[in-house]
């Protein structure tokens, strides 16, 4: 399989001459963070920026920005690509606010696509629901009974599968929890329908595997609606070999509008990873550096690992996806191939075995300057903060989950173990680094909702007064560099992104809002894209300026 040595074709540049957007209340952060305001941005013929405020000669093609913010492109520090373009052709469940409008939208879809073999969706929270359990195979057998049917929780890690997917699968009373997984099961022992993470794969693998054009079409179906929130940039949590193909050929081909930092998946590391390690193709668009591995499944499916037992559910610690030597094998590994770690960890459990797996990692082969990272660190022991700073790890964090989760996290984990949770001032007090992004799908992708939930704790109706634990809150310069700067830097990408200064790649967003002056009936999720450019070239308009 190629690597990343060969040339590739591009779209970045003006393709004629040199610009200059003008008439803009421009932010970007310097070097080194500080805060820079600027009213024109000269862009080369190469699709770099030359300067800002600078004097524009003769030939130079004049854009009238009409007063409008310019911000650098928003990179999103953790997505899911493949699954955020497959919920277009999928029921999409996130907006439903009970299980009878689950299942009203269940009856819709089915009845709209009746060729499908299987009908698959994802989104369902039972938290919002106001269920008090798990969906089950009879809720989803009384609307579709007829074919398999397979609808995943809005974390991911857990799924609802209808009697016709359980018998397909063959899971019944007899079949054993797979290590790392969880089965529920009625009093009686048979399963109810739901699996949690590691027993999902006993019904997801016998989903039709995608086609490279499904998955094709995956990535341009995100790129499209991400560039319409402001996304530039983005860290996909979990490319398979399939999706790094698709990546380097439309990369190659100069279709990529938005710049890819592309997390391999265990088994793409193994089959390919020796061969496709590359720190740039297509002029910075796509970059294969770093591998995704899971140490414990999300807090909303009480699968997350944890030190003690859950507060509402006191014989359960939650689980772990991969037992602790194997991580341990799998880090050393990773680092050995010169490759960056990137590790699940939601519990405070599963957050202390990582942080174990990197001390021991490092003693054996060293951290290798690769800016190694804990995505999500969403439950930590408040004596292993500290920890963060001294392995010198970047916490790969997300805001909104912060304000999704507050409906039941402190119910999960009690009133101590919640102060080390969603813990970004205390990361940020001691140097620690925070990459922010969304996790989309399972949360909104706009990176100004999560901006919003970084600085003020609360949700889009402003819930609660004052905010959630609000000692824990960023700064809007803050904000504004985890989405930017610090997205660049955790993905190696600071030299050629994450700020708009001179020889930087020309990726910013016109804005309605301005985060630094918002108006007083306006909050900042509410801050709508206008234009999107990347490589000094418009890739989105989106409303009048």
């Amino acid at each position: 399989m190629p690597g990343g040595a060969a040339q590739a074709a591009t779209t970045h540049g003006t393709g004629r001459g040199p610009v200059l957007v003008e008439n803009v209340r421009g932010y970007t952060l310097t070097r080194k963070g500080r805060l820079r305001e600027f009213s024109s941005i000269l862009i080369s013929a190469n699709g770099k920026v030359a300067g800002l405020d600078a004097h524009a000669g003769r030939g130079v093609r004049r854009v009238d920005g009409k007063g409008r913010v310019l911000l650098p492109g928003m990179h999103d520090a953790h997505g899911h690509l493949w699954s955020y373009g497959a919920l277009a052709s999928e029921l999409d469940l996130s907006g439903t606010r009970s299980l009878a409008e689950a299942q009203q939208a269940l009856a819709g879809y089915a009845a709209a696509n009746p060729d499908l073999t299987w009908v698959t969706g994802r989104g369902w929270n039972q938290v919002i629901w106001g269920l008090g359990r798990f969906p089950t195979a009879a809720d989803l057998d009384v609307v579709v009974s007829d074919r398999p049917v397979w609808l995943t929780r809005v974390d991911g890690h857990a799924g609802v599968a209808n009697s016709a997917a359980l018998a397909l699968a063959g899971v019944t009373r007899d079949t054993p929890d797979p290590a790392g997984g969880q089965i529920i099961r009625d009093a009686e022992g048979n399963p109810t329908g739901t699996l949690v993470d590691n027993a999902m794969g006993l019904v997801s693998s016998k989903l039709p595997a995608p086609t490279i054009e499904d998955v094709r079409q995956r990535a341009l179906i995100a790129q499209q609606k991400l560039n319409a929130v402001g996304i530039t940039s983005v860290s996909d949590a979990g490319t398979d070999a399939a999706g790094y193909l698709v990546l380097r050929e439309l990369a190659g081909a100069g279709t990529l509008t938005m710049r890819v930092n592309a997390f391999l998946t265990w088994d793409a590391f193994s089959e390919v990873g020796a061969d496709v390690h590359t720190d740039s193709f297509a002029a910075d668009m796509l970059r294969v550096r770093t591998v995704k591995l899971y140490v414990d499944g999300a807090l909303g499916s009480r699968g997350a690992a944890l030190l003690q037992p859950y507060s509402d559910d006191p014989a359960n610690t939650g689980l772990l996806r991969i037992e602790p030597e194997e991580l341990d094998r799998r880090v050393v590994a990773i680092l050995r191939q010169g490759y960056q770690a990137a590790i699940h960890a939601i519990g405070d459990r599963g957050n202390r075995l990582v942080l174990d797996a990197y001390e021991k990692a490092f003693r054996t082969v060293g951290d290798r300057g690769l800016r190694h990272r804990i995505e999500h660190a969403q439950v930590v022991a408040l004596d292993d903060i500290r920890r963060f700073k001294r392995l010198d790890l970047i916490a790969s964090m997300q805001p909104v989950h912060a304000t999704d989760d507050m409906n039941m996290a402190e119910d999960r984990v009690g009133p101590e173990r919640i102060k080390g949770a969603y813990a970004w001032r205390k990361l940020l007090d001691q140097g620690t680094v925070i990459a922010s992004g969304s996790d989309f799908p399972v949360s909104s992708a706009l990176p100004f909702e999560g901006m919003h939930a970084a600085v003020t704790r609360t949700d889009r109706e402003g819930r609660p007064a004052g905010g959630w634990y609000s000692e824990e809150a960023m700064t809007p310069v803050e904000a504004l560099r985890s989405f930017t700067l610090d997205a660049a830097y955790a993905a190696h990408q600071e030299r050629v992104i994450g700020t708009l200064e001179p020889g930087k790649w020309a990726d910013f967003v016109l804005t309605d809002l301005d985060p630094f002056r918002l108006p007083a009936n306006r909050a900042m999720w509410q801050t709508g894209i206008l234009r999107t450019w990347v490589g000094g070239r418009q890739v989105g308009e989106y409303g009048d300026l």
